[in-house]
């Protein structure tokens, strides 16, 4: 079998995706190791989950406005030699330096173009979709560049919208779909099997 990939998870909140990568790992089910973890807060509890995993935390205070918050964040990320950074519950635009371009994976709560963008995550995104009467929501799996969900896709996942959904009931049923299709995403990288051109991202094999 070869090398696990290498991951650096960065996170704002809860952690429940990062939970969802190191539970796949501990299944065995995802060759891949998160060698390390930046968070924006110091009271996130996805910290709380990182660290009861023996995933080693920086933390760099959220302050998009200061103008070395960006460098402070890839510097605790390049600390850690990852291979690839996975975005999981990061709520701060980040401009991806040459170094890690293609290289930085996030995972939107609805399928992109549609309902992404600034201000648009968790609960927010489910009651817009309720709200403009969409039947189909899901997951979206991207490449992260320098403006809100607007990276090339990788991995996309769709799951129907009921007529009786809550903004709860709906975002469970997405974050199963997410559950899936992030460690699908990282496992096609970790094959060599992804190529971007441009905005489109070709899988062989």
């Amino acid at each position: 079998m070869a090398d696990p990939i290498r991951i650096v998870a960065l996170l704002s909140g809860g952690g429940t995706t990062l939970q969802n990568l190191i539970d796949r790992i501990a299944a065995g089910t995802l060759n891949a190791q998160v060698v390390g973890a930046v968070s924006s807060r110091p009271d996130a509890v996805g910290v709380t989950r990182a660290e009861r995993a023996g995933v080693p935390v920086r933390v760099v205070r959220a302050a998009p406005k200061r103008a070395s918050f960006a460098d402070e964040v890839w510097s605790a990320v390049r600390q850690f030699a990852p291979e690839l950074v996975c975005l999981a519950g990061w709520l701060h635009l980040l401009v991806i330096p040459d170094d890690f371009k293609h290289k930085v994976l996030n995972i939107h709560p609805s399928l992109l173009p549609a309902f992404g963008g600034k201000g648009m995550y968790g609960h927010h995104v489910h009651e817009a979709v309720l709200n403009y009467g969409a039947k189909v929501s899901g997951c979206t799996v991207h490449f992260a560049d320098d403006t809100y969900d607007t990276g090339p896709i990788l991995v996309q996942r769709c799951v129907p919208v009921n007529d009786a959904d809550t903004p709860d009931a709906l975002a469970a049923r997405v974050f199963e779909a997410e559950c899936e299709a992030y460690p699908e995403a990282i496992r096609l990288i970790a094959a060599g099997r992804v190529a971007v051109q441009g905005r489109r991202v070709v899988v062989s094999g």
